[in-house]
């Protein structure tokens, strides 16, 4: 198995490499922020990233959703201190195919990534459970949309379209991204709006005045 691994500590990345080698696993690349473990991740196509969530520049959860659209390929199991609930069921809903705690027994922690491999999802008993018990819930109706929701690049893209700029290309050009990063934040929008066509979300934010038209030529 190929492994990426993307932490911002470097001592925590040496020694887990140290011990996903000498498990005869390869290592190919350490990145130490979010846009560092994508760039990377395209160059050396992993089998599987293990992803710390708090990191700079772009934290694990938003490159993880990256990397599921971009490289779908590529599996990304979290690897975090946090047994924050929420953050389980973001990585989770955002396409990671497993959450693991870094306080787990290296047995328990080969054991879970060596089923990676198979297509089983890297999880111990609670987590499992905990995710199960969330899922179980009812889900809210798409009229409680939450235009807050969006992140801070996803207002951009909103602006962008509101001001005529509706193509992927030129979104793209005027965000400085790529067209896959564009597709991918403007599916989230129509996800999070509850919305099908890029015609209703610029419907949508000029009633609810989530932007304000420009009047400027896009």
């Amino acid at each position: 198995m190929r492994i990426l691994i993307a932490d911002d500590h470097a001592l925590f990345r040496d020694s887990l490499r140290s011990l996903l080698e000498a498990r005869d696993f390869e290592v190919v690349a350490e990145a130490g922020d979010g846009e560092e473990a994508i760039r990377l991740t395209w160059e050396t196509k992993p089998d599987v990233v293990l992803m710390d969530l708090t990191m700079p520049k772009l934290n694990g959860l938003e490159a993880t959703k990256r990397l599921v659209a971009e490289l779908p390929e590529t599996k990304i199991v979290v690897l975090t201190a946090s047994d924050d609930e929420s953050h389980l069921f973001d990585a989770i809903k955002s396409g990671a195919k497993g959450y693991l705690l870094k306080d787990l027994e290296s047995e328990q922690f080969f054991s879970l990534l060596e089923g990676v491999a198979r297509g089983e999802p890297a999880l111990t008993p609670t987590l499992a459970r905990k995710l199960l018990e969330e899922f179980a819930r009812p889900k809210r109706a798409a009229k409680d949309s939450d235009p807050d929701a969006l992140t801070q690049r996803e207002q951009e893209v909103l602006e962008l379209m509101v001001e005529g700029v509706t193509s992927n290309r030129k979104l793209a050009k005027a965000l400085g991204v790529s067209e896959n990063t564009v597709k991918f934040h403007v599916r989230n929008i129509l996800d999070k709006l509850h919305l099908h066509n890029r015609a209703q979300v610029v419907g949508f934010a000029l009633r609810h005045r989530l932007v304000e038209p420009s009047g400027e030529d896009a």
